[in-house]
């Protein structure tokens, strides 16, 4: 390990992070009472212009007056290039201890960042709030994503980064008009068989970005957040972008839609074989270090120091899983 130790942000279960209108408090106790991890009330992009100071009132009756029982509670602010977004924070922080986090939507420097948490930290003084709020910012801007590694150490607040597709495909100038999905366009061709056939293979277009917004946050011990799928009917589609990511290193999903929670939930549980093979790695690595061995085989694979932080990352999660 390097000589620089880099803190862990707060540690959360965050394997399901379900997005909810602030314009429609009649799905407010719905999402209370989903299985989602996290809960983010939405005073930005899902909501038009003439309702958002109404939407904001109904976040900050909504946060006071109904149990969300242990989820995370956070709000998407309007972005900084808005007039809405101050009196989102001020409003919003000032009335609602029960708030968890902010999300920070198109943060394109750590600048940004810098704002939202001098504003919130002035708040927190003045109210004498106890429980210090944390930040998840939206990497969905070409300007972001250039800055992914500085807005990664831009603030102790900063818990986590969502990828948002949709914005950062516009952004980009991106050939499609879908919402997490993949392009036939974007594959590549095999070679040539003996008959001359060859094979078209789609691929995912999001892979560089989510990679790198991947190791940014793992590099500065933030959480990585995949974003939304925007067809909510497409199960096996979520499912394919939920897993890609899963593999990639990210903790968790966005669901626009109460039918994509459980599915989140689902992909980044660790499975009972996953669980049981991560302890029977820590059982094998303890027995070879009473033997005085660095390494060791199990079912026929090395085994070796990676291989324990690894089981302990998988461990760490479904412990945390169990006790929520």
């Amino acid at each position: 390990m390097s000589f620089t130790m880099i803190e862990q942000a707060t540690a959360r279960l965050h394997r399901s992070e379900l997005a909810v209108p602030g314009s429609n408090p009649a799905m407010f106790e719905k999402a209370a009472n989903s299985a989602a991890d996290i809960v983010f009330l939405d005073v930005e992009d899902a909501v038009a212009p003439d309702d958002k100071a109404q939407a904001r009132k109904n976040i900050i009756q909504g946060l006071n007056d109904i149990d969300w029982g242990h989820k995370t509670m956070m709000v998407r602010i309007n972005g900084l290039d808005t007039h809405y977004m101050y009196r989102d924070v001020v409003d919003i922080v000032e009335a609602c201890p029960r708030l968890d986090m902010i999300l920070i939507p198109k943060v394109g420097t750590p600048a940004d960042v810098y704002a939202i948490d001098m504003m919130v930290t002035q708040i927190e003084t003045a109210m004498g709030r106890s429980k210090r709020i944390g930040f998840e910012v939206l990497i969905e801007t070409a300007l972001g994503m250039a800055n992914v590694e500085a807005i990664a150490q831009s603030s102790k607040r900063l818990e986590a980064m969502s990828f948002g597709v949709a914005d950062y495909a516009a952004s980009t100038r991106a050939r499609t008009t879908v919402i997490g999905g993949v392009n036939k366009d974007f594959g590549v061709l095999t070679d040539r068989d003996a008959d001359g056939n060859r094979e078209y293979f789609w691929t995912d277009p999001w892979h560089a970005a989510q990679t790198r917004m991947m190791v940014a946050c793992r590099a500065y011990g933030l959480r990585p957040i995949d974003g939304p799928f925007g067809d909510f009917s497409d199960t096996d589609g979520y499912l394919a972008a939920a897993n890609r990511a899963a593999v990639l290193g990210y903790e968790g999903k966005w669901a626009i839609h109460p039918s994509q929670i459980e599915l989140a939930n689902q992909v980044y549980t660790p499975s009972e074989a996953e669980v049981t093979r991560a302890r029977r790695i820590m059982q094998a690595m303890d027995d070879a270090a009473k033997a005085g061995k660095g390494a060791v085989s199990l079912d026929g694979r090395m085994i070796d120091i990676a291989s324990i932080r690894m089981a302990e990352a998988l461990l760490a999660k479904a412990d945390q899983i169990s006790g929520q």
